[in-house]
């Protein structure tokens, strides 16, 4: 299929533990996790690289909002998405971290997974022929779940 480097960017408010022992040691999969710390599964600090550097881990503090999530990404998930070029980018869209849901305590809004998605787009478009797989995730609110998943597709639909 021409895939040669594959980005995974989970932005659920539980740190993506399984995908991140999966590919511990490939140097092929670059995984980034923006996740609430401390929160079950109780894994992803910022020190988990994996053993070909290939794990970025963005903790994130009960009570984080916008800013520190977008800091996060900026500073983190986007530096090492231009470092590594995908071929192909996969979302792991969880919206728990929306500030409505229940259970975990990230302040975000719906136009923050807009805008998180119109960055992993631009990356796509640079390096990965915009090819992008957007998976869903958690999200236990449905006002915010319908919220953030819509503008989730509607700017995956725009490109």
């Amino acid at each position: 299929y021409g895939v040669e480097r594959v980005a995974i960017v989970d932005w659920d408010v539980h740190h993506g533990n399984g995908t991140q022992d999966i590919f511990w040691d490939d140097p092929s999969v670059l995984f980034c996790s923006t996740h609430q710390m401390p929160l079950y599964p109780g894994t992803g600090a910022r020190d988990e690289t994996g053993t070909k550097n290939t794990i970025v881990n963005a903790p994130l503090s009960a009570n984080d909002g916008s800013d520190h999530f977008r800091d996060a990404f900026k500073s983190r998930v986007l530096p090492a998405l231009e470092n590594f070029r995908p071929d192909l980018v996969l979302i792991s869209a969880g919206f728990d971290a929306h500030h409505r849901d229940p259970l975990a305590q990230i302040n975000l809004v719906g136009d923050d997974f807009d805008w998180a998605t119109g960055r992993l787009m631009e990356i796509a478009g640079k390096y990965a022929g915009n090819r992008v797989v957007s998976l869903l995730e958690g999200g236990y609110d449905l006002e915010g779940l319908a919220e953030s998943a819509g503008l989730h597709i509607c700017r995956l639909m725009r490109g």
